[in-house]
């Protein structure tokens, strides 16, 4: 007697879908890996990437992550921070670089990121500061305002990027509640 074609099919479509699940599983597995030298690498989803300190010489690797853009929240006098020498390497690779400098946040440094942010010809967009948590603070603002999310599922997820500062998150809540 001859067998449905689903139910012949079966054993062969249940390997199928398991090859692309751990296809799919290694292709996630592998945007999580952080170009070297960059502190706190998180990859939001396929727009955006956070992290901490980034040295110059990852931009290149950024480009062949597939960023579109460098949003970069470090001032020039911070110890490491190499502004022109980031500027320039992400330009020889090909990424827009945007420098919103800040150390105590502003409305208008805010408002800045959130315009960098929202625009598509900068996406996808890899975020950075120091350490994450003026990040983390940005992206929470981000996240309540241009994607409507609940304040606390924000917070919950720029305390994963890196968002500590107690002053930071009074700052970030104070300017979604405005």
């Amino acid at each position: 007697m001859r067998r449905p074609l689903t139910t012949a099919c079966l054993p062969l479509l249940a390997s199928s879908v398991l090859v692309l699940i751990v296809a799919a599983g290694w292709a996630v597995n592998a945007q999580d890996e952080a170009p070297e030298g960059v502190r706190n690498y998180t990859r939001i989803d396929a727009t955006v990437a956070c992290a901490g300190a980034t040295p110059s010489a990852a931009m290149p690797a950024l480009k062949e992550m597939g960023f579109a853009s460098v949003i970069n929240f470090r001032t020039a006098e911070e110890e490491g921070a190499n502004i022109d020498g980031s500027r320039a390497a992400a330009a020889a690779a090909g990424l827009t670089y945007i420098h919103i400098p800040f150390r105590a946040p502003s409305d208008e440094t805010t408002e800045q990121f959130l315009n960098a942010i929202a625009d598509p010809a900068n996406q996808p967009a890899y975020i950075h500061c120091a350490s994450a948590n003026r990040v983390g603070a940005m992206w929470f603002i981000k996240r309540v305002q241009q994607d409507g999310w609940a304040q606390d599922r924000a917070m919950t997820e720029a305390e994963t990027i890196g968002l500590r500062s107690e002053r930071l998150k009074e700052f970030a809540n104070a300017y979604v509640n405005r």
